[in-house]
């Protein structure tokens, strides 16, 4: 059964669910899933896990993600996109420097309003359902980062690409609704790519084309989603067993205290494990029965 990691590049108009569907024929296996939705306009990463490697997912959704973006000022929409129905249009003599004077406003901490055109849920029923039978909703405006945000060109008299550094639950096109609010036009997204997710970039990532002709070759082993933490390679059978029975264990000489990949006497990855005062307790376990 196939393992591992793919890097998908989600071309446009596919759903994040769509991606999984496909692989599944592809790889011959009904255990995929994807780690961070896409709206199907956007493209660009999008990790894919097959197997034993699915249980990994819930690591990759919280990291960070990097996007380029479109933001096209003067344009009002009620999915804050050009997908959307046009609610509003102005005119837009704002400058490149008035836009990049603006970032500012949305770095570090900052509250956004979810879109009603999303997948949250209130009172248990999604947004988007909502708003297909044309309700509106109050919203809770919930807390997201912006690591970095810089306006990159201008590549029109009303549309500014930008580059976007945030966290998990980020809406770009949230962010680009604000943003035309602050500058007093209005605005919208009129293009996604994300760039970087889980860790992973562009350059690792593969097209369905290269997918359907490479199959499993393209898979990346597990432990590569968690390549920022230092590794730990167990040198005692008994060790092991301990390990693999779920049960923490003693390390002599230990390292500094944080998060490991510890592989057993045949370096194959076992788990994600936590190092506190000598003693190493597995967080999630990634090895077959």
């Amino acid at each position: 059964m196939a393992n591992g990691i793919i890097i998908i590049d989600k071309p446009a108009d596919w759903t994040s669910m769509d991606v999984c569907a496909k692989l599944r024929g592809i790889l011959k296996t009904k255990k995929v899933g994807h780690a961070g939705t896409l709206d199907p306009m956007a493209t660009g990463v999008l990790p894919v896990f097959v197997g034993r490697a699915t249980r990994g997912v819930s690591f990759a959704e919280s990291g960070e993600k990097e996007y380029v973006a479109t933001l096209r000022l003067g344009l009002v929409t009620d999915t804050q996109d050009v997908s959307g129905r046009v609610l509003e249009e102005h005119p837009a003599a704002v400058t490149a420097s008035e836009v990049a004077a603006a970032l500012p406003r949305f770095t570090g901490d900052i509250l956004q309003i979810p879109p009603m055109y999303s997948a949250i849920k209130v009172n248990g029923q999604k947004l988007y359902d909502l708003a297909r039978q044309g309700r509106e909703v109050e919203r809770r405006p919930r807390a997201v980062t912006i690591f970095a945000l810089e306006l990159v060109q201008q590549l029109s008299p009303t549309d500014f690409q930008l580059r976007i550094r945030c966290s998990k639950g980020t809406y770009i096109r949230t962010l680009c609704h604000d943003l035309g609010q602050l500058l007093g036009c209005g605005g919208c997204m009129a293009a996604l790519r994300r760039t970087m997710a889980a860790g992973y970039t562009l350059a690792e990532s593969h097209t369905l084309e290269e997918v359907q002709a490479r199959g499993e070759s393209l898979l990346q082993p597990v432990d590569t989603l968690f390549r920022q933490y230092g590794t730990y390679h167990i040198s005692h059978p008994r060790l092991e067993q301990l390990c693999r029975n779920g049960n923490a264990f003693t390390v002599k000489e230990p390292p500094a205290d944080g998060l490991y990949r510890v592989y057993g006497m045949e370096g194959d990855f076992l788990c994600l494990s936590r190092l506190e005062n000598g003693r190493m307790t597995s967080i999630k376990n990634f090895f077959g029965a």
